[in-house]
């Protein structure tokens, strides 16, 4: 029977462990070791741009890829992990509880949005997490149309100023125009704990967020946040009301509930830590990449964020590192001193940024040019054609 390696998730990281241990197999030329993703549906969802419209056509097939490189698809949902047995429990597409060993193991199951305990939150907000929830709130604006005109109806709040609000926040307002007419008097609330506008996001791109956003007429509320949410809008902590009729919640993520299933430290969102080779401290058999991960980019302190920027090659260095892992050749160490920021600022264009302290470089349709580039082409997986697949996912490739 072949040694198996087995991948959760086919998310950016998932597809990247699979499409890198499928390279440094084929350089090996084993036949005596296999490749095996598990995951919901055989296709990468490109969660970066659940804030836009047509959600459902944002992915990518990887069917094919995974044919052309030799790694077999499972479709299931991954229910548990038993470390020491070396298996993990799954329902499949029918509903029925399966189980498969492995050998080494990639936990690349991602994460979700935080919804902390706010009452009316769960029944009443939206979000754009995942392709699912963000067809939901699509299904919802296009729906609006048929209720009578209403400041509520026209009203959107966005609980939260980070990264992935600011982009919804900075889009809804065309989206909602697009859906209820040109000339209808489109609020959109930004409610946001931090001191003032785009503060999560630094002072190198603030100027950017606030001129993007009185074009856009969004308003932030800062100093503020959400205590209630109900069929007719939220309540503030100061005690106001907004009335809405669509909510989006945007405040924080954290790491697959999955991870909780393998024993080792944890950072405050549920990633587990990893050495420098992304195997998972403390196990012999288990690497954690993406979103379920804790690693260090560089000798500064930095570590990787919930961002295809980081998870893209954490996929290839994970991938490579579980396959030495058992041909018995050396690891690669994850390394990604350099860092970017991206960031769509609807209709005003984007900015972008170079380093930590995010040093403007980029911004308006400059910025939006390559914001198009990164979101319509580089994010996306090769096309299955084997050799061109294989090459793109050397851990060695240049990164930012």
């Amino acid at each position: 029977m072949k040694s198996n390696i087995l991948i959760i998730g086919a998310g950016f990281a998932g597809v990247w462990s699979a499409l890198s241990a499928a390279r440094l197999l084929d350089q090996a030329q084993r036949d005596d070791l296999s490749i095996s993703v598990l995951a919901p549906q055989p296709e990468l969802r490109i969660r970066p741009r659940f804030y836009e419209a047509d959600v459902h056509s944002l992915k990518a097939p990887v069917g094919e890829l995974f044919e052309a490189v030799g790694v077999r698809f499972i479709t299931g949902n991954a229910e548990a992990i038993d470390a020491e047995g070396r298996s993990v429990s799954y329902r499949d597409a029918n509903g029925q509880y399966q189980q498969i060993a492995y050998d080494r193991l990639i936990l690349a199951a991602g994460s979700q949005v935080a919804r902390p305990p706010v009452p009316g939150l769960a029944e009443h907000a939206f979000d754009v997490d995942q392709m699912e929830s963000a067809m939901k709130l699509e299904a919802h604006l296009v729906g609006l149309a048929a209720l009578p005109a209403s400041p509520a109806r026209h009203t959107v709040v966005v609980c939260g100023g980070g990264f992935t609000g600011i982009e919804t926040a900075t889009e809804i307002p065309a989206r909602l125009r697009a859906v209820l007419g040109s000339d209808t008097p489109v609020r959109v609330v930004m409610v946001d704990r931090a001191e003032h506008a785009g503060a999560a996001l630094g002072a190198g791109i603030t100027p950017s967020i606030i001129a993007a956003c009185e074009q856009a007429g969004v308003q932030w509320l800062a100093g503020t946040s959400v205590v209630a949410v109900d069929a007719g809008g939220v309540t503030l902590d100061n005690g106001e009301y907004i009335a809405s009729k669509t909510v989006i919640w945007t405040v924080g993520v954290k790491a697959s509930p999955l991870t909780a299933q393998v024993a080792g430290e944890r950072d405050a969102l549920g990633r587990l830590k990893v050495d420098d080779h992304l195997k998972v401290i403390g196990q012999a058999h288990i690497y954690a990449t993406g979103d379920t991960a804790w690693a260090a980019v560089d000798e500064l302190g930095n570590h990787a964020l919930m961002t295809c920027q980081h998870a893209i090659p954490m996929g290839r260095h994970s991938g490579n590192n579980a396959m030495a892992d058992l041909l018995g050749i050396a690891p690669v160490a994850y390394r990604q001193p350099k860092y970017v920021t991206c960031l769509d600022l609807g209709e005003w264009g984007a900015a972008y940024s170079e380093g930590w302290a995010r040093e403007l470089k980029l911004q308006g349709e400059e910025g939006k040019a390559l914001k198009r580039q990164i979101n319509s082409v580089w994010i996306y997986p090769p096309a299955a054609d084997r050799a061109l697949a294989l090459a793109a996912a050397d851990p060695m490739i240049a990164i930012v």
